[in-house]
């Protein structure tokens, strides 16, 4: 907030050794990201759209951005994700059974994992076991390279996730071949990939479907996590409001007991309390903080000219950090969410037509975790003053060693192990 407090809500700098225009208000990104968004182009370096792949959804805009957008969209529709609850279900469960034992989590870690395993799911529905560990041993590579100094040296992190992309493309090359001659009709977004077609009856080539597959990898990893590692932090902290998130899911477990059926959609939708408490994670670590954009010509807004060429970068945390919109802005309290903020006052997801497709699967998932998590553990801060990285994602770190981001305690709820925790300590 520093900068809004010195220069405005309107102002220049340098990043990176680009000139940039920074906004920090809702009139200010909705001009941006929705009513004069075709101005402004999405701007990545080029080390990520390498590894990642030049043809994946959100480095373009256009007719091309237009089209994956809608099949990447129908395939996380609410028709869609809601019938993922079981399979997700099931997943959060397997996750955090393997937790037992009263021993040390990265939380952070162990949720990547999690939600590794959804994007797998939403993207192929069933995979190979043998192409499933091939998938997530090279991913895994390319993430820890992804924000890494891009220097092409062998034994570097991005070295080696150049070379590990390279992998993943030849096994993502293999699984589309196989589709193909199956002619799988599934509705998983690689059959929404495989079987569309535009205007003049083109198909998507191999390469285009793989920069997209990795990229919804990508988009559906580090966010998610960062915020349940978030909400279990927010929840350790306040005591009462777990107590209530506590009870809400617990409501829910003994209906499912009683039915002998996994989670449902209608009881995901029935989480009143455990729903604002992510609403309130969103807006206070505002896990992105920031998007980059780019003048594609030169533009006018409130006097100002940002000129062709320049970043522009519209700050989601001051907005949502900002007393004029949330009273006591600093606090974490959900009942404020029991009144829709003002449009343009809470974008965790962005806005326009460059927001996250996935931020309902992103929701859902979050809320299936909560509900085994607090059914089934009691647990403590293992790291009482994690120190905190805003770049590239806001999320903790232990010391210096970011990957170390946020360790937990997590305490099996039996009596049982509790007692022998005790013993030990």
């Amino acid at each position: 907030m520093a900068g809004i407090l010195a220069y405005g809500e309107i102002f220049k700098t340098h990043i990176l050794g680009c000139p940039s225009v920074m906004l920090a208000s809702p009139e200010a990104a909705r001009f941006v990201l929705v009513t004069q968004a075709h101005l402004f182009k999405p701007t990545y370096p080029k080390s990520k759209e390498h590894l990642v792949g030049p043809a994946a959804l959100f480095f373009h805009q256009g007719d091309y951005h237009t089209r994956l957008r809608k099949l990447v969209q129908a395939s996380l529709s609410i028709k869609a994700i809601r019938n993922l609850v079981p399979d997700i279900d099931a997943l959060a469960a397997f996750s955090l059974d393997s937790w037992h034992g009263g021993h040390v989590v990265n939380t952070f870690h162990e949720m990547k994992k999690f939600a590794f395993e959804v994007g797998i799911l939403l993207i192929f529905g069933c995979l190979e076991a043998r192409y499933r560990e091939e998938l997530k041993k090279n991913y895994f590579i390319v993430d820890r390279g992804y924000n890494s100094f891009p220097t092409n040296i062998p034994g570097t992190p991005y070295k080696k996730a150049i070379v590990a992309r390279k992998r993943l493309g030849k096994i993502l090359s293999d699984i589309i071949s196989e589709r193909k001659e199956k002619k799988f009709l599934e509705k998983h977004l690689l059959g929404c990939l495989l079987n569309s077609k535009d205007e003049k009856g083109q198909v998507l080539t191999d390469d285009q479907i793989a920069d997209n597959i990795i990229g919804t990898l990508f988009a559906a990893q580090d966010t998610t996590a960062s915020v349940l590692t978030w909400i279990v932090k927010y929840l350790h902290d306040n005591p009462k409001l777990l107590e209530a998130v506590k009870a809400e899911q617990k409501a829910i477990r003994i209906l499912k007991e009683e039915g002998n059926q996994p989670l449902s959609w209608s009881q995901t939708r029935n989480m009143p309390i455990t729903y604002k408490v992510i609403l309130e994670t969103l807006r206070m670590a505002s896990i992105i903080s920031f998007t980059f954009r780019e003048a594609v010509a030169d533009v006018e807004y409130k006097g100002y000219l940002i000129p062709k060429g320049w970043k522009v970068m519209p700050l989601f945390r001051n907005i949502h950090h900002n007393t004029e919109f949330f009273t006591d802005p600093q606090k974490f309290d959900p009942s404020r969410f029991e009144v829709a903020p003002k449009p343009y006052t809470f974008m965790p997801f962005g806005s326009g037509v460059h927001a996250c497709p996935g931020n309902e699967l992103a929701k859902l998932q979050m809320l299936i975790v909560i509900h085994h998590l607090v059914c089934k553990f009691r647990y403590c801060l293992k790291i009482k003053v994690p120190m905190i990285c805003y770049v590239p994602i806001i999320r903790t770190t232990h010391c210096l060693n970011s990957n170390l981001d946020h360790f937990l305690l997590l305490v099996p709820f039996t009596e049982i192990s509790l007692l022998s925790l005790q013993k030990q300590s």
